[in-house]
């Protein structure tokens, strides 16, 4: 049986997060992607300026995901303004849950969303949501199984390509 550890990510840990974010986001999304596309959506997403904002924002939290000490991924969270869509100061997003490939199917997503739901929690929020690319059907299918409903759903730019992610809740 593989211990799961979270430990809270801080600044000093900036350019492991931006090393894993890069290679999981390329695992996860690369094939479905021109190359052009998805180096323009990781130079944005991932400089170091904008991870040290995110990193810094009182109401962001992210974790790092340790599978018997090893690195396996990272889950990134947002309350009140924070949030990347308005969803009102009753809700906690998860912005990003990302695990390395070879570290999938080790229970790491439902422990990070059981991280989520406690952190919600403890915040006072009534609900947990998310973003899912519509192509992303694997996700779906696990969000489903945890409780999320469909509710919704916005745009997501991939470089020049505008995509659409299904806006997922549960309510807590």
């Amino acid at each position: 049986m593989s211990t799961i550890q979270l430990k809270k990510v801080t600044l000093a840990d900036l350019a492991t997060l931006r090393q894993i974010s890069i290679e999981t986001f390329t695992d996860t999304f690369g094939a479905q992607n021109t190359p052009e596309n998805l180096r323009a959506y990781l130079d944005e997403a991932y400089q170091p300026a904008k991870l040290q904002q995110e990193l810094s924002e009182p109401a962001a939290q992210f974790y790092f995901a340790y599978v018997d000490g090893h690195l396996a991924g990272y889950l990134k969270l947002n309350h009140d303004a924070a949030q990347t869509e308005t969803m009102g100061n009753t809700a906690l997003e998860v912005e990003r849950i990302y695990v390395r490939t070879t570290f999938k199917r080790h229970g790491l997503g439902s422990r990070m969303i059981a991280q989520a739901e406690q952190v919600a929690q403890q915040l006072g929020k009534q609900k947990i949501w998310l973003g899912v690319w519509e192509k992303n059907f694997a996700a779906q299918h696990f969000y489903t199984k945890l409780g999320f409903v469909r509710t919704g759903q916005h745009d997501f730019m991939m470089g020049d390509d505008r995509q659409t992610d299904f806006i997922l809740t549960k309510q807590l």
